[in-house]
């Protein structure tokens, strides 16, 4: 049983795998452009409508056609210098990356993969504007790889090279803006069977393949790089798919709440047909309430009549099971996705809102519901309104199915409706990329100068430079491995182990690039050489990112020596009655006296053994 989870390890018979994402560090993968993204303002915008086409086997796929009936438009943003015409999809594509292709390769031969003959790219239908060509290229580069965890081996059926995104800027009901700099950025699909048996399986799954990822030093880092898609189901469920999961320890509690999401909707599944309630007792009648609520004292309704109506709907068996925060919560989202409504009221939350119980009442009797029935209002313009309904209905129907078959997107700890899943219907090949041929001294070479993994290196360095196994971890997942063997080739006196503390203990500057490791080399070897004392380093740090040099900060005294033993007598003598009365136990304070004049330009030991040796002369020892 998992600590935390027990209500999940072993209880339920779920389902759960993911697909991670990770960005190359190489240029994009159809053309030469460079792959870094801008902030500064773009140069052009072109605007697009994008519409769905048949798959190769002459079907639309159901995803695409619900984002097409948005009937949005597009504007993409771009740079005379960085965006070219294969990002306008005004240009055929070029061959795949040289690069990208050795990368994706690398690490499929990592994760243990079979490595395919030919690499064909395939054409993935995606028309929410998000591509430009209205598809994203997508290819098997291997099959078959595993990743051994804990708690089992968990199977890799497909590794997948494809083309990132463009990035999104801003959006309404109507237009969406998109920048072109992310679009075509080589991405590495990976993807899991539903191996994995519990939450913190998932979580330490999803860790050791990104640390995988990063021990290849040719994957982008840093947020938005990395992206993980975690896949649910349980019994009597469907599987869902989570999108947008950036903080791996958050994995575990998506689970949870996933698996009490499709719980709660199959129970409500089970108790309407108890019931005896069927799709075709949901009928299609909107009704105008409006005449009800002109009066009313409701803020939120009386602002939207200045310009709309208020529309309703009777839901035969729903009563009590809008409430709760499933259901309801469920056609809310349903509706903000599909009819762009962000707001409805259902019964099972009034009187509330400024609408009184006398309002309810009028709304039962005007749908003629009976007892155990439910109803949904919208007050919005009449056309925005009646679509929002017949969301509510429709997806109201689907409650009968349980659990639904959909993409959901990963809001802290819970998730919000996005779209149907989408089906096999919108591949379809590519017709204008050659297929790439990966030969067998290629695949060589590549096995040749397969990279350390993270445990590896982590092994390496306890044995090699006697720094504890911890304390190398922290190194090698934080990113200093690189940083920390070159100091280990340059110190010839100060210990590794401080050497990797001082590395640490300096990581705010490295994270925020005000260090550069040529500068953070030249303070290391100052303190090996004596010249300062470690204790100096956060000083000098701040003084080289204030723009001086590691020789200026030194030479102007920031790093400077002192006559620590001048110092030492000198605090003696001015303490002299005060040792004379604590005696041996004087040496904590005088010695706190030295590093505050010294401030830390001196080695901390160092003081220690010249105001002990110092004061038992003085005591006469």
């Amino acid at each position: 049983m998992c600590p935390g989870l027990t209500r999940f390890c072993g209880e339920i018979d779920m389902k759960i795998g993911f697909e991670i994402h990770q960005q190359l560090d190489t240029k994009k993968l159809f053309c030469s452009s460079p792959s870094d993204l801008r902030d500064d303002k773009a140069e052009f915008e072109v605007l697009r409508r994008l519409r769905p086409t048949q798959s190769e086997l002459g079907v639309v796929d159901d995803a695409a056609m619900k984002e097409f009936l948005k009937g949005k438009s597009f504007v993409y943003q771009g740079y005379n210098d960085s965006i070219c015409l294969v990002e306008l999809d005004e240009e055929p594509p070029r061959g795949p990356n040289e690069d990208a292709v050795e990368a994706a390769l690398t690490i499929a031969l990592l994760l243990n993969a079979r490595v395919v003959d030919e690499i064909h790219f395939m054409r993935k239908l995606v028309i929410d504007g998000s591509n430009t060509s209205g598809f994203q290229r997508t290819a098997v580069i291997a099959f078959d790889g595993y990743l051994d965890t804990e708690e089992g081996r968990i199977r890799i059926p497909t590794i997948c090279l494809e083309e990132e995104a463009c990035r999104k800027i801003s959006g309404d009901d109507h237009t969406t803006t998109f920048s072109l700099d992310r679009l075509g950025i080589p991405l590495v699909e990976i993807t899991t069977d539903p191996d994995i048996k519990s939450p913190r399986q998932a979580r330490d799954a999803a860790l050791k393949v990104g640390e995988l990822l990063r021990a290849t030093g040719r994957v982008k880092r840093g947020i938005g790089t990395i992206r993980q898609d975690v896949n649910v189901s349980i019994p009597g469920g469907a599987r869902a798919e989570i999108k947008g999961v950036q903080d791996l320890n958050t994995i575990p509690r998506l689970i949870e709440t996933e698996v009490e999401r499709q719980q709660g909707l199959v129970e409500i599944r089970d108790r309407l047909v108890e019931q005896g309630i069927h799709a075709s007792r949901i009928t299609s009648e909107i009704y105008d309430l409006t005449e009800i609520f002109k009066n009313t004292e409701s803020k939120v309704i009386k602002s939207q009549l200045k310009k709309g109506r208020v529309l309703g709907v009777r839901l035969r068996g729903f009563a009590g099971l809008l409430g709760g925060g499933l259901l309801g919560r469920e056609i809310a989202q349903s509706v903000k996705v599909h009819a762009g409504v962000r707001g409805i009221f259902h019964s099972d939350e009034l009187p509330a809102y400024g609408i009184t119980e006398e309002d309810v009442s009028a709304v039962h009797t005007a749908l003629g519901t009976g007892e155990g029935d439910a109803f949904v209002l919208v007050a919005e313009k009449e056309g925005k309104a009646r679509k929002a309904l017949e969301a509510v209905l429709g997806r109201a129907r689907l409650a009968l199915k349980g659990v639904l078959e959909e993409t959901r997107m990963a809001r802290d700890t819970k998730t919000e409706y996005m779209r149907p899943l989408p089906g096999a219907a919108r591949m379809y090949p590519e017709t204008d990329i050659l297929p790439y041929v990966v030969s067998e001294e290629l695949l060589t070479r590549l096995r040749a100068n397969l990279p350390e993994t993270y445990e590896e290196k982590e092994t390496r360095f306890a044995k090699n430079y006697n720094v504890g196994r911890e304390l190398s971890g922290t190194i090698v997942r934080k990113g200093y491995a690189p940083l920390f063997e070159e100091l280990a080739g340059v110190v010839k006196t100060l210990p590794l182990t401080t050497v990797a503390s001082i590395i640490l203990d300096s990581s705010k500057h490295f994270m925020a690039q005000w260090i550069m490791p040529d500068d953070f080399r030249q303070v290391i070897i100052a303190v090996d050489e004596g010249r300062i004392s470690k204790e100096a380093i956060p000083k000098i740090l701040e003084a080289v990112k204030s723009g001086k040099t590691v020789d200026e900060a030194i030479s102007e005294g920031l790093g400077g020596g002192v006559d620590l033993e001048s110092l030492v007598d000198r605090l003696i003598a001015e303490k002299a009655d005060f040792i004379k009365e604590k005696g041996e136990f004087a040496v904590k304070p005088i010695m706190g006296l030295v590093m505050k004049e010294a401030r830390g330009r001196v080695d901390g030991k160092k003081v220690n053994d010249v105001v002990k040796k110092k004061i038992e002369e003085f005591l006469g020892k």
